[in-house]
């Protein structure tokens, strides 16, 4: 018997809703199997202090659409993370991954993404700050640009190591000065069912959303990527701006940001509205809190034979421990 990848079993919430889907439209049978990172996979930076490289270029001024398009990102810098740990390649981190407003396939989705209208773009930042304010990319690529070589873990198993540029989200936030009241920070994506195709089907709850704990958003790691291996991200992976936070699980970092809010309530994602009893709020990296329907405890690295062993908060325990005390972890999964 061929024993099957954990990373190509179907998830059940969406098997059962994709089920529900097609009985609805009336067809004789279901289609290809759906494939469950809850979003495509985030990668994992150098943690403070780690002989990571920071490669940095600072975008110069230009028309809006000129920046979008040429501003000048930091060159590739190393070959591996500070763990030692090879990059993952660029053609495997563009064509396994998860881009579920386009299909429910990790393979083709670049295709399905090419009219994908990136430019122009903005970025509407608001709720409990002083200083709400509307990012043009221009002006999200005038903050400084930084190399970031990060680990990436998918809750479904497997993992890559991505070279990111990005800034951090604290810069951003520090700007539109968060009130006292804020405690929570919201994220979400686009809704276009006329260029994301799948949004036309009711088998997620659109848009995207996700959610972090404000002192997760400000940390240094946590950052808004704008490119990786020295240029702008490709569509399917979450262009023309995502969020990367190392040390969760990949479908933490949404895809293509249109906003970013400030709350008092923990945001319900779609993920938790999804599917409640198998993606948390926190969704930190931890090998002994086992996902309902699989275990956590090791990892498939993309481009790598057999498997090695996860670790907890993705090796970034150093780092971001302390955001976590007395906070239990198996609860909070």
């Amino acid at each position: 018997m061929v024993e099957i990848d954990r990373s190509e079993i179907t998830p059940e919430h969406l098997y059962l809703s994709r089920r529900r889907f097609i009985k609805g439209l009336g067809l004789a049978a279901a289609g290809a199997a759906l494939q469950a990172c809850a979003r495509a996979p985030t990668a994992t930076s150098a943690p403070t202090g780690a002989p990571a490289p920071m490669a940095t270029a600072a975008a110069p001024a230009a028309t809006p659409q000129a920046a979008e398009d040429t501003a000048p990102l930091p060159t590739l810098s190393a070959e591996a993370d500070e763990l030692g740990d090879e990059l993952t390649t660029l053609p495997a981190i563009g064509s396994y991954t998860n881009y579920y407003e386009f299909t429910f396939s990790k393979e083709g989705v670049g295709a399905l993404t090419t009219d994908f209208e990136t430019a122009p773009w903005s970025v509407e930042v608001g709720g409990l700050v002083k200083s709400p304010k509307t990012y043009s990319m221009q002006a999200l690529l005038g903050f400084t640009q930084q190399e970031r070589i990060y680990r990436m873990r998918c809750v479904e198993g497997w993992s890559m190591v991505i070279p990111w540029i990005g800034f951090p989200l604290a810069e951003l936030l520090a700007e539109v000065e968060p009130t006292a009241e804020a405690q929570y920070v919201r994220f979400e994506a686009p809704y276009r069912p006329d260029q994301m195709p799948n949004q036309n089907s009711d088998q997620l709850p659109w848009p995207y959303i996700e959610g972090l704990r404000l002192d997760e958003a400000m940390h240094d790691l946590t950052i808004l990527a704008t490119g990786l291996y020295g240029r702008p991200l490709l569509p399917q992976n979450g262009a023309p701006i995502r969020l990367v936070v190392p040390w969760k699980y990949g479908f933490k970092s949404i895809k293509s940001v249109v906003k970013i809010e400030l709350v008092t309530e923990m945001p319900i994602s779609l993920w938790m509205n999804q599917a409640p009893r198998e993606y948390g709020f926190y969704a930190n990296v931890n090998p002994d809190v086992p996902h309902p329907r699989w275990s956590q405890a090791t990892e498939r690295r993309i481009g790598e034979s057999g498997r090695r062993k996860t670790l907890l908060f993705n090796s970034y325990e150093e780092e971001v421990a302390s955001l976590y005390e007395g906070l239990d972890l198996a609860e909070w999964y």
